[in-house]
Parts: C-alpha cells; structure tokens; sequence
C-alpha cells in the first residue's frame, strides 16, 4: 500500500527555516581558543571573574591575565604580546593613531587611604579633606605633617607619602583630580595596587591611594585591613556629611553611581584591543557587554548605563 503524506505549503516552509537556523550539531556551537590579557589592577579583579564565568560556559576558552598597571597593557598591546589591554585612564589620540582600538566595559573610581592608627584618624573623617590640601601633600609638598591637615600646629607628626612607582591608571586619575600628571606626584614609588596598599596599612603615617577594588575588602564591605578611605571634603565646610562618606564599600559605590564622586578621580575602565576585535576576543568582549554586566555589581564595581553599553556593542561589530 503506497501511503503519501501531504504538507500545506507553510508547513514546508517553517521546518526548512527551523532546520537551517538550527546547529547541525553541539560540537558547532562550541568556542575555542586562548586569549591572553594584561594591564591594569584596577580592572584584574574584574577581568577574572568574567574570564571564570565565560569559561563555564565555553570551557574550551582558556585566559591569560596578568596585572602589571595601565601602561604596561597598552603597550603590550600596541606591541602584539597580548590579544586585550586593561587600561584604567583615558586612550590618547596618539596611542589610537598606533591602532589602540577601545571600549568602556564598567567604572570604578580611586580613593585616598591613610592607616587606621593615624594620630588625627578621627578628626580627619570627621572634617573630610580638600582637594586643595590633597594637592599640597602630594604635589607641591607645602603640607607635610598631619597636624597641618586638621588645623593642630602641636601635633608635628610627619606625613609619609606614598605613590606608584609604574605607570598606571591609578595614578594618572589621582594626579588628574589634583590638577596634576602622574609624574608630578611626590613620595616614595611603591609598585602596584597591592604594594601600595601595604606600605599605608604598615605605616601610621602613612598615606595613599588606592583602586575601589583594593581600597575596600571585597567580602566584608569595609577598608582595607589595616586602613581608612578618606572622605573628600567636596564642599569645604570642614564637615564631613551623608554624602561625603566613605566608611564602607556601599557608600562608595553609591556616590559613584550617583556622580556625587567626582571624576576623576572616578572614572571609566577601558579595554583594548590592536585594530577591531574579532573572532574569540570580539565575542568574549560583547559577553561582557551583556550577560557579564550580571557580575559587575556583586565583584564592587559600577555598572555602565545602557546607552553607554549599546554604543560599546555598536563599536565592536
């Protein structure tokens, strides 16, 4: 018995469009490759929770990530040594010219850290500083002891400096607040993020600055073992208020996003890339414009608006 099965017309067609947008196999949807990243600290911890998230789900993907600051990722960018660049500070037009290709993926912002057992500590979270007293400790040099901050002449404690001695975002920013270029900033050079840190956490004198992501500790929301964030005193009262306060993470986070920080020394944090991504790297960049924005809050950085997120995805396809 010859059996014939008849199909409406739209019928065929549906499960022709169906078959042809459909993978033949799961091996095809499969990514592939290794991505090699450097640059700086301020995004590193950022860049390894996305890299971890991306690899659960492409875990043929392995990544490379190195943080040695700002100027060493765009330059081992520029040079071909890594596929993407962090950089935590604006791209010139000069290293465009040399084929940087960029985009802004979330913000954070740089904060000034003293020592927990600074001798005027409670007096100089109460008052908040000025960016004009700021800019006498680390640029001109006029201020040099802490009882000059808070107004005590008797107190003759002197004030420790420390800076970064590498070129990086951090520093750029912190100088730019201050009217000022990295190479303007005095004190003794520390290297990196981390040892930055440390010199201020080990030393009662001590003062800094630091990365959102290192100012603050990551689970419990406070500074830093060992470390206080100033507030800026951003209306010169010599009055620390509401929304000049940085004693925890979320209050941080929150004058960020609110713009009530200014910027600098809040900024955005970019990634680079020799000429438009492609393939693996033009991929990974665009989940992190989408589904990796999900992680942004939670590892204590500041999500992108939507439109800045749109005009990052129109710039990389």
């Amino acid at each position: 018995m010859k059996i014939t099965f008849r199909f409406p017309v739209g019928w065929l067609l549906i499960v022709l469009v169906v078959t042809a947008c459909s993978p033949t196999t799961p091996a095809s949807r499969e990514v592939k490759g290794a991505i090699s990243i450097s640059g700086a600290f301020a995004l590193y911890p950022m860049m390894t929770r996305w890299a971890e998230e991306f690899q659960h789900i492409h875990p043929g993907v392995q990544f490379d990530i190195s943080a040695g600051g700002a100027g060493k990722g765009m330059a081992d960018v520029l040079s071909g040594a890594v596929d993407i660049g962090m950089v935590s500070r604006e791209v010139t037009s000069d290293e465009e010219n040399q084929g940087a290709y960029w985009v802004a993926v979330t913000k954070d912002a740089v904060f000034a850290t003293i020592n927990a057992e600074n001798p005027v500590a409670d007096q100089l979270l109460a008052q908040g500083v000025t960016r004009e007293t700021f800019t006498k400790i680390f640029v001109t040099g006029e201020i040099t002891t802490w009882g000059e901050v808070v107004g005590r002449p008797e107190i003759t404690d002197a004030i420790h400096v420390y800076t970064r001695s590498d070129a990086c975002g951090a520093a750029e920013t912190w100088a730019g607040y201050l009217g000022a270029r990295q190479a303007d900033l005095i004190g003794t050079g520390i290297y990196g993020d981390p040892g930055l840190l440390d010199a201020v956490a080990n030393d009662p004198l001590g003062i800094g600055y630091n990365n959102l992501g290192y100012a603050f500790d990551l689970l419990e929301g406070e500074p830093a073992t060992g470390t206080i964030v100033l507030p800026l005193d951003l209306n010169g009262n010599g009055l620390t208020g509401p929304d000049e306060s940085l004693g925890s993470r979320d209050e941080a986070l929150a004058s960020i996003a609110s713009g009530r920080y200014p910027s600098p020394p809040a900024r955005e944090l970019n990634l680079v890339t020799l000429g438009k991504p492609s393939g693996l790297v033009q991929a990974f960049v665009e989940w992190i414009l989408t589904e990796g924005q999900r992680y942004v809050s939670n590892a204590g950085f500041i999500q992108l608006t939507a439109e800045q997120l749109e005009a990052g995805l129109l710039k990389i396809r």
